[in-house]
């Protein structure tokens, strides 16, 4: 992809979360799984975390995440090219009294090297598959090397290649979705709020094979590989038993083989060498 159809790509995407960000935190709010996918990806950020920590956030979104982990006692620069998003974040932080520990700057993840606050910082966290819209994620990658302290992490919640939820969609003569992430070289149309981009997937080895030189990895997570996607709308209350029995062996599989590899996400976290 060009650097000119990459930027309109970027560009769309951003338009797409700007039009969504008023109704984003509705409809989280709504979703049982949207929970359960944020307790999970915040568990895994504090086992690894320390006190106090300043923490880089690319695709911040509404905030919502950045809010969490200022109430936890770190500090959060929140970064996102949604200035829809930027601005209820903006608001949200306000609201919640926490101007000094979040401050938020307008910066693509693809133009790092023009961020105001270079840090370096204890974590650089990035949560459900922004950095997906991206075919340059080896590039964000080593762009992220100079703003991660000695010994700090990255933790990145990421979509891989392939997904067993989705898959099992063959069964129902679905072969476009189920199939999508399997051949997704020149990358797979997304659309939000009538706005289209594109989207690639990179399972875990791309990620570390970035950054092997300077990071080793702590932990590999699998997300919703026997919990449904959250696209698969009220399910946790329609089959309640179910989702329960799914969670909770899911709980206990999450970085098991072949589990941590097969979920509609994966959450991966590096800490840095030296």
């Amino acid at each position: 992809m060009n650097g000119i159809i990459r930027e309109m790509n970027e560009q769309e995407a951003a338009k797409g979360f700007s039009k969504q960000a008023a109704g984003f935190d509705e409809y989280d709010d709504g979703n049982t799984i949207l929970h359960y996918k944020r307790e999970r990806v915040r568990s895994h950020v504090l086992r690894y975390l320390g006190t106090s920590a300043h923490i880089l956030e690319l695709n911040a979104g509404t905030g919502r995440d950045a809010v969490y982990f200022a109430r936890q006692g770190h500090y959060i620069h929140a970064t996102d090219l949604a200035e829809g998003m930027l601005k209820v974040l903006g608001q949200k932080v306000e609201k919640e009294g926490l101007t000094d520990r979040i401050t938020q700057e307008r910066c693509s993840f693809t133009s790092l090297e023009q961020l105001k606050e270079k840090g370096p910082y204890d974590l650089v966290f990035s949560n459900f598959a922004g950095l997906n819209c991206t075919d340059e994620l080896h590039k964000v990658l080593r762009s992220l090397v100079d703003l991660v302290k000695p010994g700090g992490k990255i933790t990145l919640v990421l979509l891989p290649k392939f997904c067993l939820w989705e898959s099992l969609l063959l069964f129902r003569g679905k072969f476009r979705t189920a199939s999508r992430r399997w051949f997704s070289r020149k990358g797979v149309k997304s659309h939000v709020e009538g706005h289209y981009f594109r989207c690639w997937y990179y399972p875990p080895s791309f990620v570390t094979g970035a950054l092997k030189d300077e990071f080793e990895l702590l932990g590999l997570e699998g997300l919703c590989t026997l919990v449904p996607p959250s696209y698969i709308e009220h399910f946790a209350e329609r089959h309640t038993p179910l989702y329960n029995a799914l969670r909770r062996r899911e709980d206990r599989w999450k970085d098991k083989w072949p589990w941590k590899y097969i979920g509609d996400y994966y959450i991966i976290t590096l800490q840095k060498k030296g």
